[in-house]
């Protein structure tokens, strides 16, 4: 059975009310445009403050008048690059992470820009929103901190598998991302060697091209014109995977894990790609 984002009908794209936004709503009316579904631009004003004997609401109103001047110039912008994309606008109340993460129930996909911040920056920043709304969706998000690299030739994504539920989704996912742009796909597994290794590299290495090759087995048919390679790695999962997806389209990886908080649910893999990766990350949560 389909995972509800899999039948909403429409891409939400965080448009950030003071740093440039024109990246991530780029990346997402081309992916809009590539879909034919309707993209929702979102922008949260965060809530008052706590203060004593001061009164907020001039400041309030200040940040919704700019966010709705924002809101309307990032239209304007997707109607000139996609006229055929139905564009829709929302201004909520909010703390952004909050806002997109509720927003994620009833979407196919939420794209988010990057201020690439350190993992600790990301982590206790008042405006962060990236790792915070990718262990929170309930759908996929497309974290676009860099752009895709469209030169390369022929153009391709990037997988990563490790045999989990969570790999699986992410396989599935790259498969028709990788279908519907017309792109290889590589799709790699990496083996880190243990300290005390019981069993050599090559047995390794061995295991780990089996699981690729069962794990796109059934997958690959139903995609018939897209170019696959298998890859088995040794090395750290984040750096393998970062110097894979180099020149890529985009990477797309599992969610999985169990972070520092609660409710934080982001593999340390998932987690590190999304400050080392130099290109768009899709994180895709179990179905």
């Amino acid at each position: 059975m389909n995972a509800t984002w899999e039948r909403a009908r429409d891409i939400v794209v965080g448009v950030d009310p003071v740093r440039d936004w024109r990246l991530p709503v780029a990346w997402a009316a081309d992916e809009a445009h590539r879909r034919r579904l309707p993209l929702r631009l979102v922008l949260a004003v965060p809530p008052q403050h706590d203060t004593q004997h001061v009164d907020d609401t001039p400041r309030q109103i200040a940040l919704r008048s700019s966010g709705a001047d924002r809101l309307r110039q990032a239209e304007s912008w997707v109607r000139d690059r996609h006229a055929e994309v139905t564009v829709s606008t929302d201004l909520l109340a909010g703390s952004p992470a909050r806002v997109l993460a509720a927003q994620s129930r009833h979407t196919r996909l939420v794209v988010l820009g990057s201020r690439h911040l350190g993992r600790a920056a990301e982590f206790f920043s008042a405006g962060s929103t990236t790792v915070p709304v990718t262990a929170q969706a309930a759908c996929p998000v497309a974290v676009v901190g860099d752009a895709e690299h469209v030169t390369q030739q022929p153009p391709y994504l990037v997988v990563g598998i490790d045999g989990s539920t969570a790999a699986t989704d992410a396989l599935a996912f790259a498969f028709d991302e990788a279908d519907r742009r017309g792109a290889d796909l590589r799709v790699v597994c990496v083996w880190q060697p243990a300290l005390f290794m019981l069993n050599d590299e090559e047995v390794a290495l061995k295991a780990q091209r089996f699981l690729l090759s069962e794990a796109t087995a059934g997958v690959a048919g139903n995609h018939p014109d897209v170019h696959v390679t298998h890859e088995a790695l040794t090395g750290h999962p984040v750096e393998e995977l970062a110097r894979a997806a180099e020149h890529a389209l985009a990477l797309v990886v599992g969610r999985r894990g169990r972070g520092g908080y609660t409710g934080m649910r982001l593999g340390s893999v998932s987690h590190g790609l999304l400050h080392r990766a130099h290109c768009p990350v899709i994180t895709v949560p179990t179905r």
